[in-house]
Formats: C-alpha cells, sequence, structure tokens
C-alpha cells in the first residue's frame, strides 16, 4: 500500500505534493524529511514528537496544529510506551505556547482508506476554532 491515500485530499494542491512524495518513496512526517520540507516548519520538539503547523489547514480553525512521533507507526498503540508517554509532555508545551482555552485533538489510526487519513504516519491534530463569527464548524474525516 502507498504511503499516500489520495483520495482523501482536501484539496487539488495537497494531493498534488502528496503525489509528488510518494512518486519519490519519501514519508513527509519522518523527520529527517520533515525538517527540509519548504512548507512544514518544525515549532519545537520533545524526545520522540515533532510539532508543526498544518500545511493544508482545515476550514474554520484559527490554529491547527500536527504532533508528529519520530517513530514510523500508522496507529498510536504501536508507538514505544516512552513515545506514548512523551505524547502527553508535547501536547502540554502545546498548551502552554499557545495558551489554550478550548481545542480538540483528533487521532486516525490503520487504514488510510477506512480511517480518512492522507499519510500513513501517524499524526496527531490540535484544533482549536476561529473565535468569529460566521466561521464554517470545524470537521474532521474520520472515515471514507
Amino acid at each position: 500500500m502507498s504511503l499516500y491515500y489520495f483520495d482523501n485530499a482536501r484539496t487539488p494542491e495537497q494531493r498534488a505534493e502528496m503525489e509528488r512524495l510518494d512518486g519519490a518513496g519519501v514519508c513527509l512526517f519522518c523527520p529527517e524529511h520533515l525538517v527540509s520540507h519548504p512548507r512544514q516548519e518544525i515549532l519545537f520538539s520533545t524526545e520522540h514528537w515533532n510539532a508543526t503547523t498544518n500545511a493544508f489547514p482545515y476550514p474554520g480553525t484559527s490554529l491547527h496544529l500536527l504532533l508528529l512521533p519520530h517513530q514510523h507507526v500508522s496507529d498510536l498503540l504501536a508507538l514505544t510506551s516512552e513515545a506514548q508517554n512523551d505524547f502527553w509532555t508535547a501536547l502540554a508545551e502545546v498548551d502552554k505556547r499557545y495558551s489554550l482555552t478550548s481545542y480538540g485533538v483528533g487521532v486516525r489510526n490503520g487504514d488510510l482508506r477506512l480511517s480518512g487519513a492522507t499519510i500513513a504516519h501517524l499524526h496527531v491534530h490540535v484544533l482549536v476554532a476561529a473565535n468569529t463569527d460566521g466561521a464554517p464548524t470545524v470537521r474532521m474525516r474520520f472515515s471514507q
């Protein structure tokens, strides 16, 4: 199976970038590729996680971050226990840096075709809704 599932791309630009990376055999979220990607700035790192903004944020968000484990897995439960524990450190750092008062956390695990994900590297979405009247409802897809 491919590293990317193109049918879950939200925009033509996102799909084109996924196809480019897949053709090169590059997992964007693995640390060695993340550091050199022009659209993915690492905001901070912990021992087992990187935090970055989402290059393709969901409509209706004022902040859309991704927490990316250094370990290449497609399921939260496949992480080492150390990486699982360090997740809470990374999430607490997001909360501290951005003084969050409300947010959502979303994780998709397993088969990309069924989970709604675009890339076969676990990533945790931290979503903050826009604080404006008329902003669209933030929706995160969890299946086809």
